[in-house]
């Protein structure tokens, strides 16, 4: 896999099982903030996934669509658009009251020095898009930085762990949870909250950033010495089917790999494949940002991509120069300042 052609058709294509259940998902499928780094595969995702099924339903996005040609290649790939400025109300008003709402919207990086922003965007907005959704199957994006970072011992946290965010933008994204859940009971509107961190593909996430510090000698801090990881695929695939799954009170739903990954081991992977002796700084702290996503995994299966064809298909991208989006994770922020 050499192309950004090939990585999108292989991240947007549909299980068996994604498409039975569109085949039960009642109505059209409303994506709020499809601009960001995994709405435009999830959309076609469930484009190909509607015309596998047979059905007849729409899968409609909502952005800005203020700079590049995404609102084009959208609608060349059957997807409507909707341009909108979600914190205009004015606009918010006019989005059409769809029975399937996945939630995307959000701000994360750029959070530090521009509080308040992050605040309206992650927890201020989403009480305006409940009420004007209200009845309808919401599945709300949230984050693992909800949780505090645990030791390497206790095998992540998983939905019952007492949440804890460390900073303003995990504080943020508990509010946006909060305030969803509010009107969840409130109206009696199905929600699942989708508590995700760190889906990837070969242009963006923690499996790139490792390989590229590989690769390029680049020294290695290992003080957040242990992440999880899902393919975004699949993390688009759980989002989806989880429009099935929400409930008032909210479904909860951890979403991430199976396994607890050291970040030296990755990095040892990578200098395997791609000939290069990594190097580190710093050493592995007791604790660190863990979900235990095996509720998802019941409700889902395991991932179809694993974690080796994941090294594997990202060594060999770095290695080609392939194409990335300039959005580090910063995976290793142990204060929460994003």
């Amino acid at each position: 896999m050499k192309t950004v052609e090939e990585l999108e058709n292989l991240m947007t294509e549909p299980s068996d099982a994604l498409v039975e259940d569109m085949r039960k998902i009642d109505g059209n499928i409303l994506i709020l903030g499809i601009g960001g780094k995994m709405g435009p595969t999830l959309a076609i995702m469930a484009k190909r996934a509607i015309d596998k099924a047979g059905v007849d339903k729409k899968v409609i996005g909502v952005s800005r669509f203020s700079n590049g040609t995404l609102k084009e290649d959208l609608e060349k790939a059957g997807i409507e658009t909707i341009s909108t400025d979600l914190l205009n109300d004015e606009q918010l008003k006019l989005l059409p009251k769809e029975k399937n709402i996945i939630y995307m919207a959000g701000n994360k990086f750029g959070t530090t020095g521009n509080e308040y922003f992050t605040w309206a965007m992650n927890t201020y907005l989403p009480g305006r898009v409940a009420e004007h959704f209200k009845g309808a199957n919401i599945v709300a994006f949230s984050t693992g930085n909800v949780y505090p970072l645990v030791p390497l011992s206790q095998g992540g946290c998983d939905e019952l762990h007492e949440v804890a965010p460390v900073g303003e933008y995990g504080q943020s994204s508990l509010g946006r949870e909060r305030v969803f859940t509010y009107f969840s009971h409130k109206d009696n509107t199905p929600l699942t909250v989708f508590r995700l961190n760190y889906a990837i593909d070969m242009r963006y996430g923690v499996l790139l950033e490792i390989a590229r510090s590989v690769y390029n000698g680049i020294p290695l801090d290992l003080s957040m010495g242990h992440v999880n990881v899902i393919w975004q695929g699949d993390a688009n695939e759980y989002a989806i089917r989880s429009l099935l799954r929400a409930s008032s009170p909210p479904t909860i739903l951890n979403v991430t790999g199976p396994e607890t990954l050291s970040v030296r081991w990755l990095a040892n992977e990578f200098g395997t494949l791609l000939g290069k002796t990594p190097v580190f700084e710093g050493v592995e702290q007791e604790n660190a940002l863990l979900n235990n996503a095996s509720k998802a995994h019941k409700e889902f299966g395991y991932p179809r991509v694993s974690i080796r064809e994941m090294i594997e298909w990202t060594a060999t991208w770095v290695a080609n120069d392939g194409e990335t989006i300039n959005k580090p994770t910063h995976f290793q922020e142990r204060k929460g300042q994003f």
